[in-house]
């Protein structure tokens, strides 16, 4: 049943959030008290005339008027307690308590509190005391001119001083005067910050934390930051010169440590947190909270976000964030102008007539309404801003001239506004460009720096033709010496994208030169060419000797791989183009093929030819920037472990794993006459890249279930809630490259294939219905970590294991940290996972982190402490009311310190799962570790098994051993098996969960027929 949504405020910022929440098919009305000309009978949206400071007669209209949610924009009203007396008089309403509100309402409890958790702010000191103040200002080593006004709703009270003279009268005004009455009855002199300002946003159900993109907003009236200070005078987003790391930085240190504080000082926060920012020389800094969206920042940023505005808030207010993250569009860019009265920020004129309103909807922007009002069936100013004006495009520059677009359409007397929005990105985005003006010095070093060898670059990669050793400015190739008679040259040139930014983070430079090499020389085999000759650009603001170095060592080594020679190396170092640490690549690569033999030639594919595809090592080149925005969205970092089973190393490195280059494997097959086309999978993915070598009239059809799928995939289609058709657009999926052959030959081509790289046959040529279709891909994604039950279909198909309807509830018991309920949680997240996590109990209270991080996945905690209990039993019994409260059916013991009693263990007989860091029965008890650390002993690792009555061995379930070395501790093999222990359990869980093993009436493990012998294989293949 749809709800009728009552928002709170008058201003742009509340036009835009009743526009987005009227979008909601969960909205069926949107009621804005007061409102403004904007919101009056528009649509869904309709203005109120309750009364919202009185919050008991509010409230009673709520119910009256059936309203399921309310939100608030203004924060005074938050910081009067709207949220705390709506919510207790059981009317839902979305935004911070009052108590939490203080982060904005009172600015020496926001500074207390940043000071608290060590979170960077500017140095700063209140006082009540106007000589105490004045003689700390005169007295400071840094420049303390920045004077709040400290109190209730006074944190825009703020007045920057150009000299000390100039701040000891504002604290004299504040304090003695009274120009702000009560509100100044303190003051806070702050440090002032040299930077630039940003605004960072983020919803919070006050444990998870969803970011939004980065606001700049421009507070000076006029155009080049020029005039007075004003509350917003326009803004864009994204904020394209902030790297990705210091986004990171960003979500962790500051937006997660701000709600993580304020849950540990008893004060949940509960909406959108606002953060002001200053990029300081030195770090990133908080200067102060909105503890809502701030306008014109909704105007900006709530165009861009894809999901339904409604469930978000929903989901965030139920505490259920983390199953609700909120995406935003891609590759696009807002840009809002705010048009204000004359006389603003001042003495402004109400009442002029507004025009052209019509006109500017018909363009690509959207009006929101703050300062107007109906009058005369007319739209008239009411206040100091007046509109702002959004538009949505692929790139700053278009974004900004449609808004301005927009704003000159619109007329009304003595109209402000600025021209200029996003200035510094422009400046920023020319820069990135790479031309080189005449101001922009450019030093060119020589490859001999970077390459620590005698012998010039091509010998690293050399071959007949390369004349390196010639010198002078430029290379020489002798294509006569190559042996070719009538050769048509086939060239490509490349860059790497983001991939290179994910490179510079992690800060592992030596694989990334492979992709560029690759990139370029797969492109070229796709015309049956043989690459020649390979050249490269490296530049960078200030040369790192031994980052370059181990950049162009792997170029070289890459063109070694492939019989291909690195004629040149071009080094450009450009202060002031690049910030410390970023730098980047582009290649060139010629190649040569017979004038006979060349590719392409489209009329020879037919209906019924075979699709052969080569696995690819990972994700290559392309979808990073989808890759780097899931990532920022997660949980995880780079320097995470790989979730889920991908492997044992940091996230960062996989994503780096190169691009394969296929050229000096293929050249013979396709040289053969048995290939009649070839393709590597570059941008677009799957659904793109193929069809470069289909005829108009004709299809490919793939079938996922035909190749393996690695497991990164699967993890990014889980984590970005991606479609089948978005994975398949911008991944390759396993898939590096595909060759096209006649039905009869697909065999033999297959088999010369596989003599140097792993392949598949996946697909056929079709008529035309659409270009590519991937069938079974979502399926094959969701399947991929049990890949093992799907080989035990092959052999006796009723085993086919669909993801069950109900997912078996499963409860998680721990005694505190170093547990495997991280990698249990990841499990449960996967689709195909037949498990679900209900509830996570710790027999320890305090401050436990397993059940901070199981409240941040959204799952429900409880401590059972047993030391409050006389008896086991006892215990063993509240434990129990608490499963059945919960209606588990499948518990997990990860690191549970306590001996469950007999009766306990009877009546979950075959519900139990334990895991056991040795190898049951060889190493049993405690110090197992030590145990096998004796001499002769060359195996350990872990178990998972059913809990018995009685403990004996026979009701293993799986194992995972691990090698004893020579050089290992008690403290390496604790790791290694930990390690272990969280890739097997997940596995053993699901293999319990999805009914492929239970316990039988003997005490011992059953497998589902069919399954056992599939076991070790299919376990090998996940692992």
């Amino acid at each position: 049943m749809a709800d009728r949504v009552l928002v709170i405020g008058s201003g742009g910022r509340e036009h835009a959030l009743a526009w987005k929440l009227a979008q909601s098919p969960h909205v069926k009305q949107v009621l804005v008290a007061p409102g403004n000309a904007g919101t009056a009978d528009n649509g869904k949206i309709s203005n109120s005339a309750v009364l919202v400071s009185n919050h008991t007669i509010l409230a009673q209209f709520c119910k009256d008027h059936n309203i399921g949610l309310v939100v608030v924009g203004p924060e005074a009203r938050l910081g009067a307690g709207i949220v705390d007396d709506l919510m207790s008089a059981g009317v839902r309403c979305f935004g911070p308590s009052a108590k939490a509100a203080q982060l904005e309402t009172s600015t020496s409890f926001a500074k207390a509190f940043l000071d608290c958790h060590g979170i960077p702010t500017a140095r700063w000191k209140a006082f009540a005391n106007r000589q105490e103040a004045c003689s700390f200002i005169t007295s400071t080593d840094f420049p303390a001119l920045v004077i709040k006004a400290s109190g209730q709703a006074a944190r825009k009270e703020i007045i920057i001083a150009a000299s000390k003279e100039e701040a000891c009268r504002a604290v004299q005004e504040i304090l003695q005067d009274k120009v702000f009455g009560e509100t100044g009855e303190t003051v806070v002199i702050e440090e002032l910050l040299e930077g630039e300002e940003l605004s960072c946003l983020c919803f919070t159900d006050g444990v998870t934390v969803a970011p939004m993109p980065l606001v700049q907003a421009h507070k000076q009236l006029m155009d080049g930051d020029q005039g007075p200070n004003t509350a917003g005078m326009g803004a864009y987003c994204p904020v394209p010169q902030i790297p990705e790391a210091l986004l990171e930085k960003i979500k962790d240190s500051i937006l997660q440590h701000v709600v993580d504080g304020m849950r540990q000082e008893g004060t949940t926060y509960v909406g959108v947190l606002q953060t002001g920012l200053v990029r300081t020389k030195d770090d990133v800094k908080i200067i102060n909270f909105d503890c809502h969206f701030g306008d014109p920042q909704c105007q900006v940023i709530l165009p861009l976000l894809k999901n339904d505005f409604y469930e978000v808030i929903q989901a965030t207010i139920d505490g259920k964030l983390c199953s609700c993250m909120p995406a935003w569009s891609e590759n696009r860019t807002a840009v809002s102008v705010v048009m204000a009265s004359e006389g603003y920020p001042g003495d402004y004129v109400k009442g002029m007539e507004v025009t052209g309103l019509l006109q500017a909807q018909e363009l690509e922007v959207k009006v929101f309404h703050a300062g107007t009002t109906m009058r005369d069936d007319k739209v008239v100013t009411d206040g100091g801003r007046v509109l702002t004006v959004t538009a949505i495009k692929e790139d700053l520059m278009a974004a900004l001239e449609e808004a301005n677009k927009g704003v000159a359409a619109i007329r009304f007397q003595g109209a402000i506004y600025r021209k200029d929005i996003g200035y510094q990105a422009i400046a920023f985005l020319q820069r990135s460009v790479g031309l080189i003006h005449g101001d922009v010095r450019v030093d060119t070093i020589t490859s001999s720096a970077l390459i620590n060898q005698s012998e010039p670059p091509a010998a690293t990669g050399s071959r007949s033709g390369s004349h390196a050793e010639l010198g002078g400015s430029t290379d020489f190739f002798d294509l006569k010496s190559s042996g070719y008679d009538d050769p048509i040259l086939v060239s490509r040139t490349k860059g790497i994208g983001s991939k290179l930014q994910i490179a510079q983070m992690c800060k592992k430079h030596d694989t990334i030169g492979q992709d560029l090499v690759a990139m370029c020389l797969n492109d070229i085999l796709a015309q049956g060419a043989e690459p020649l000759f390979f050249l490269d650009y490296f530049a960078c603001g200030k040369l790192d000797a031994e980052v370059a170095q181990a950049v162009i060592a792997g170029i070289a080594e890459a063109c070694k791989k492939a019989g291909c020679a690195l004629l040149g190396t071009e080094t450009a170092e450009m202060p002031g183009m690049y910030s410390p640490g970023e730098y980047d690549l582009a290649g060139f690569a010629v190649g040569a093929v017979e004038r006979g033999q060349m590719f392409l030639q489209l009329e020879r594919v037919a209906e019924g030819d075979v699709v052969i595809g080569l696995a690819s090592s990972g994700i290559h080149s392309h979808g990073f920037n989808l890759v780097r925005k899931i990532l920022l969205m997660s949980s995880l970092h780079y320097s995470s472990p790989v979730p889920g089973g991908c492997g044992d190393q940091p996230l960062g490195e996989l994503l780096l794993t190169p691009t394969k280059i296929y050229s000096k494997a293929l050249l013979p097959v396709l040289r053969s006459g048995h290939v009649k086309a070839f393709a590597p999978i570059t941008g677009g993915g799957l659904l793109e890249s193929i069809p470069r070598i289909l005829p108009e009239s004709f299809s490919v059809i793939l079938d996922a279930y035909s190749w393996q799928i690695p497991e990164i995939f699967s993890w990014l289609q889980t984590e970005g809630n991606l479609s089948e058709e978005e994975m398949a657009r911008t991944f390759n999926c396993g898939i590096g490259a595909v060759l096209m052959a006649d039905k009869e030959l697909a065999q033999q081509v297959l088999k010369d294939v596989q003599r140097h790289e792993e392949a598949w046959l996946i697909g056929n040529i079709v008529p035309r219905s659409s270009h590519v279709k991937v069938k079974n891909l979502l399926k094959a994604l969701q399947l991929n970590r049990f890949q093992f039950l799907q080989n035990a279909a092959d052999t006796d198909s009723h085993l086919h294991v669909e993801p069950q309807k109900s997912k078996v509830k499963v409860a998680v018991l721990i005694s505190g940290t170093g547990t495997n309920l991280a990698a249990l949680i990841t499990y449960a997240k996967e689709p195909a996972s037949c498990a679900q996590i209900v509830l996570v109990i710790s027999n320890k209270s305090g401050d436990v982190e397993e059940l901070r991080n199981a409240a941040r996945a959204g799952i429900p905690t409880r401590v059972v402490d047993h030391k409050l209990y006389g008896s086991r039993s006892e215990f063993d019994c509240t434990i129990d009311r608490v499963l059945e409260e919960f209606s588990v059916e499948l518990i997990c013991l990860a690191g549970f310190m306590r001996i469950l009693s007999s009766a306990f263990i009877r009546k979950w007989n075959g519900k139990i799962l334990n895991i056991c860091p040795s190898l049951l029965p060889s190493v049993r008890g405690g110090n197992a570790h030590k145990q096998v650390l004796q001499p002769g002993v060359k195996v350990t690792g872990c178990t998972v098994h059913f809990v018995l009555e009685e403990a004996n061995t026979g009701a293993i379930i799986l194992q995972e051993p691990i090698s004893v070395n020579t050089d290992d501790t008690e403290e390496t093999l604790l790791e290694r098996v930990k390690e272990a222990e969280c890739r097997v359990f997940p596995i053993a869980l699901q293999l319990v969960a999805s009914g492929v093993v239970r316990l039988g009436a003997d005490g011992k493990t059953c497998w589902k027929q069919g399954t056992q012998k599939q076991r070790n294989k299919g376990i090998s293949a996940l692992k």
